[in-house]
């Protein structure tokens, strides 16, 4: 009977874990490993951001445009200068700074091309990140709107020192200079029409905020 109790002993034995190796008592398969939970897909790139960015960019490219037009808008004309008793002549340059309007349009298509440059970066990290898309769809909406008043006031000012040069006041007695300074005058026509541009760009931009907001909205039932 001792020699059978000394094998079932032995047995035994070999059955018992050892902790430091971690290894399963022979006889006994490990358990099987849980399978790994499968990689989060990161969310796709919705068209209306991608469609953001190339707006954006046109926006930088409008009010580059409108402010190097208008910096270059120079010209030096020889007019008469009328002097008591003498008549002479006198070269007269206009150029940009003689018109605080002027200077004005100048300043707030400058802020509207830094602005542009900024969101562009923004929707790009939305774009690598989309998680944050809402968040800034929110503040690309509120800051549109006021980057918009801005480029539309300059618009307007430097539309109505453009008229008046081409047309006069003869209610103010302002006599048109257009037909001296013909080339000044293109080029803040030219100038006030791409800005009229960056501010239609400006509200597709808003529009496309607006339905971009209103498509994460909730529809009542």
């Amino acid at each position: 009977m001792a020699e059978t109790a000394e094998p079932q002993k032995l047995v035994e034995l070999e059955k018992v874990p050892d902790p430091e190796a971690g290894v399963p008592p022979k006889g006994e398969e490990a358990p099987p490993e849980p399978p790994l939970p499968p990689p989060v897909p990161a969310p796709p790139v919705e068209t209306c951001v991608l469609v953001d960015v190339a707006l954006r960019v046109l926006l930088f490219a409008a009010t580059l445009t409108a402010v190097v037009v208008m910096v270059t808008a120079n010209q030096t004309k020889v007019v008469p200068v009328p002097v008591p008793g003498v008549g002479s002549q006198a070269p007269v340059e206009a150029k940009f700074q003689n018109s605080p309007a002027i200077v004005y349009f100048v300043a707030a298509l400058s802020v509207a091309g830094l602005y542009s440059i900024i969101t562009v970066l923004a929707s790009i990290s939305v774009i690598l990140t989309p998680i944050f898309a809402a968040s800034f769809q929110l503040f690309f909406l509120i800051s549109d709107v006021v980057v918009l008043g801005l480029v539309a006031s300059a618009t307007g000012t430097a539309g109505t020192v453009g008229y008046i040069g081409l047309k006069g006041d003869t209610h103010a007695n302002w006599g048109k200079v257009c037909n001296v300074y013909d080339k000044f005058c293109q080029h803040i026509g030219s100038a006030t029409a791409v800005s009229l541009f960056a501010a239609v760009v400006l509200v597709f931009l808003i529009t496309l905020s607006v339905l971009s907001i209103h498509k994460k909205i909730p529809q009542c039932q």
